[in-house]
């Protein structure tokens, strides 16, 4: 599988554009930057369970270059997608408790898939370490440029003159993008028909090529058809406008109180990760989301920079399983 090295003073830019393309992509410290015995001694892989080019990827591979960099670390960026996520994170999950195998996981594998899969083959909460909360991002309900409509009242206006007419793409069935959608049809009192897709990629392309009429995802995953003029921003699901979107308004602004949702994302390793092993890495990934260039980076993507401490984030997960559980439930969504 080829790989991309990143090393320090190298092109960022360049480098993670090309290793968003392959899977596997590695990021090279500068050689013989490991001290001996010490923690890590070796490469540290980054499982990101979702496709290459999606926006877990982008943002495990900015931040994962930040800390290698600035640490003088090996990091191996891993992707193994499927099964919403719940491949991935497995992986870690039943990986050895060394520090040497880490997950970035966001709210559809880690808060959602308890509530939605009757058969989860890992439990957040007993089987993972939470490390830290990296960033969080809003949603946003687009459609191609060409679309008939331009507002969310056009949307519900045509949802209710023709119920389960309007098609809307989602990553996949029990996603953020899909529950939020499941939550905005009850709150508006309109039914859609979700398409769900295995990754951003393809329904991107069917959104474009009129196949299916809205397209629900992170602004992250979206946002460079929506800078080239192929897709148009109806609405984003951050209680604030997005700086990077500014002229989208949101779904609270357009008449429905209170309506938030988001997908965040966050690090995590397998339970029963040494105590120190985790401060470390708490301390790394802290850091380097505090660096300018790491901000604007993520801001341009449409992320919002968080951190947090391994207890937070931990406790963080519970309170979104509880919430995300509720939606699941009302939704009336399983996967088997």
């Amino acid at each position: 599988m080829p790989s991309f090295p990143l090393r320090a003073g190298a092109s960022r830019r360049l480098a993670i554009a090309a290793a968003a393309l392959v899977a596997g992509a590695t990021l090279f410290a500068p050689a013989g930057a490991f001290a001996q015995g010490s923690y890590p001694s070796r490469p540290i892989r980054l499982i990101v369970p979702f496709p290459a080019g999606g926006g877990t990827d982008l943002i495990a591979r900015e931040v994962a270059n930040k800390v290698a960099t600035r640490n003088g670390w090996s990091i191996v960026i891993d992707n193994k997608p499927g099964s919403g996520g719940n491949l991935g994170v497995d992986a870690a999950a039943k990986a050895v408790p060394d520090g040497y195998t880490l997950v970035l996981g966001q709210t559809s594998n880690l808060a959602i898939n308890p509530t939605l899969y009757a058969k989860l083959p890992y439990s957040p909460e007993k089987d993972l370490t939470p490390i830290g909360l990296v960033a969080s991002a809003p949603l946003v309900l687009v459609v191609a440029a060409d679309s008939p409509y331009k507002t969310l009242a056009d949307v519900v206006a045509a949802a209710k003159a023709r119920p389960e007419a309007l098609n809307y793409a989602s990553s996949g069935s029990g996603t953020v993008a899909h529950l939020a959608t499941e939550l905005f049809q009850k709150t508006a009192n309109v039914r859609f028909t979700h398409v769900p897709y295995k990754g951003a990629a393809q329904g991107s392309t069917d959104l474009i090529g009129g196949q299916v009429q809205m397209y629900m995802s992170s602004v992250p995953t979206l946002i460079g058809h929506i800078k080239n003029g192929k897709m148009r921003p109806i609405v984003v699901t951050s209680r604030k406008r997005t700086t990077d979107l500014p002229d989208a308004p949101t779904v609270d602004e357009s008449g429905y109180k209170g309506f938030e949702a988001a997908t965040w994302f966050g690090v995590a390793g397998p339970a029963g990760l040494p105590k120190d092993v985790v401060a470390k890495l708490n301390a790394a990934f802290n850091k380097a989301l505090q660096d300018p260039e790491v901000k604007h980076k993520l801001a341009s993507q449409g992320a919002e920079v968080k951190g947090s401490t391994p207890e937070e984030f931990g406790a963080y997960i519970r309170e979104e399983t509880v919430r995300w559980g509720k939606v699941v439930k009302e939704s009336g969504a399983k996967v088997d």
